[in-house]
C-alpha cells in the first residue's frame, strides 16, 4: 500500500462533514491521507447551519454545481485519488469515475443515478418531504427528528437518534434532491472506468439495499470492475452507527486489493 495515498471522503445530503470523523481517524491509522471537502454554502458548525435555516444561499445549490465543485478539486491532484462517498456522495463518486478522475471509488448506501429507482415504500416516504412537491425549490429542507428517525437512524435507540440529530443533521437544498431525478444525475454505465464498490445496508430506509443493487447491476455489460456488498441490520447512518467499523474495515480491505 502507498502510505501517502490520498482518499477523498464525499459527504452526502442532510449531514455535516463531521459525520466522517470516526472514518477519518480509522483510515489515517491505516496510512491513508484523508481529505473531507465541505460542500459549498455549508461552512460552519451544525448549530450555525441550523440557525441559518432557511438559508436562501443554500437554496440555490444544485446537483450540477456539486459535481463541478468536486471535479475541479480533484483535477488539481497530481495523482488520481481514491474517493469514498456516502448517499449523494456515492453518486458523485460514480460521476467522478466516469470522468476518469479517480483511481478507485466506493459508493456507500448511494443515491442512485437518473433512471434507477426503488419501488420500496420507505424510499418514497423518506424523500417525500425533502423533495417538497408543493414547496418552492428555493427553500431548503430541515428534517424533523421524526424524519431523521425514519430515514437515517431507524433501529437505533431513542437516545442515539436524538444525539445524532443534534450533532450531525443540517438543512439541505431541495435542488439537490430534485436533481437526482434529472439529467444532472445521469451516469454512462457502459463507459470503461476504474474499480467501483457498492456498499448497502439491509435496514436502510432512505437508500434501500435493492436500490443499490439495481445501481450495481446497471454495470453488468461494462468491462470495468464493479463489486457489491450488503451488510445485515445497517441503516442509512452507516458512518456513525454501532457497527461502522465493520463496514469501514471491509472497504479498506477491498481498496487494498484493487490499488494500483
Amino acid at each position: 500500500m502507498n502510505a501517502s495515498k490520498k482518499v477523498y471522503f464525499i459527504t452526502g445530503a442532510f449531514v455535516n462533514s463531521t459525520s466522517w470523523d470516526l472514518w477519518k481517524a480509522y483510515f489515517e491509522s491505516k496510512g491513508y491521507y484523508v481529505v473531507i471537502p465541505i460542500w459549498p454554502t455549508k461552512e460552519g458548525t451544525t448549530k450555525i447551519l441550523k440557525d441559518k435555516h432557511p438559508d436562501s444561499i443554500l437554496g440555490t445549490l444544485t446537483l450540477h454545481e456539486l459535481f463541478t465543485f468536486y471535479s475541479e478539486l480533484i483535477k488539481q491532484e497530481k495523482e488520481k485519488p481514491i474517493a469514498i462517498g456516502h448517499s449523494v456522495g456515492g453518486l458523485i463518486v460514480q460521476i467522478l469515475l466516469q470522468e476518469n478522475l479517480l483511481s478507485l471509488g466506493v459508493a456507500i448506501h448511494s443515491a442512485a443515478p437518473k433512471g434507477v429507482i426503488s419501488f420500496q415504500f420507505s424510499f418514497f416516504k423518506s424523500l417525500w418531504k425533502p423533495f417538497g412537491m408543493f414547496k418552492s425549490k428555493n427553500t431548503p429542507h430541515l428534517m424533523s427528528l421524526e424524519e431523521w428517525q425514519y430515514a437515517f437512524t431507524n433501529n437505533m435507540s431513542l437516545y442515539d437518534q436524538k444525539e445524532t440529530y443534534e450533532k450531525f443533521l443540517i438543512p439541505e437544498s431541495r435542488r439537490i434532491i430534485r436533481g437526482l431525478f434529472t439529467n444532472a444525475a445521469k451516469v454512462k454505465f457502459n463507459k470503461k472506468m476504474q474499480p467501483l464498490l457498492f456498499v448497502a445496508g439491509s435496514h436502510d430506509n432512505l437508500m434501500p439495499a435493492n436500490l443499490n443493487f439495481l445501481n450495481y447491476k446497471k454495470y453488468k455489460n461494462s468491462i470495468s470492475v464493479t463489486d457489491y456488498k450488503e451488510f445485515e441490520g445497517i441503516n442509512h447512518f452507516v458512518l456513525g452507527g454501532k457497527h461502522w467499523e465493520q463496514t469501514a474495515n471491509y472497504i479498506i480491505n477491498w481498496v487494498k486489493q484493487h490499488e494500483n
